[in-house]
């Protein structure tokens, strides 16, 4: 699956972010917060793609909260809370971006938005592939 494999790869280049520390030039925050939003909008095409590949239809033309509320519902992602909590830093950072902002992003996607993606990436090759 196309959408799968680029949501793999794009998690492979976010894990890279661990490897930086605070404090960030312009152009390294710059790029660890793009390296975050990529990864997310891989993470939920690919969500998509497997749902109606499993007959979830109802995703088809859904809005990317409607995707992640079908995804915990179908036990695709454990936690609802947290991906939605996604949603709303990558929608923050697409409409004003600011170096709070950023290091917000950053300082989340270290500690928990990663092992959040990873956890996504285990549950399909184990159970939707």
């Amino acid at each position: 699956m196309k959408k799968f494999e680029n949501f793999k790869k794009a998690l492979s280049n976010l894990e890279e972010c661990r490897k930086y520390e605070a404090p960030y030039d312009i152009v390294t925050e710059t790029g660890l917060v793009n390296l975050f939003s990529i990864c997310f909008e891989q993470s939920w095409k690919a969500m998509k793609e497997i749902l109606e590949n499993h007959g979830y239809n109802e995703g088809k033309t859904g809005s990317l909260k409607m995707i992640i509320k079908l995804a915990y519902s179908a036990g695709m992602v454990q936690d609802e809370k947290g991906w939605l909590e996604i949603l709303d830093k990558r929608n923050e950072i697409a409409h004003s971006y600011n170096e709070e902002v950023a290091a917000d992003i950053i300082n989340k996607t270290k500690s928990c938005y990663i092992n959040m993606f990873e956890e996504l990436k285990v549950e399909i090759e184990t159970n939707w592939l």
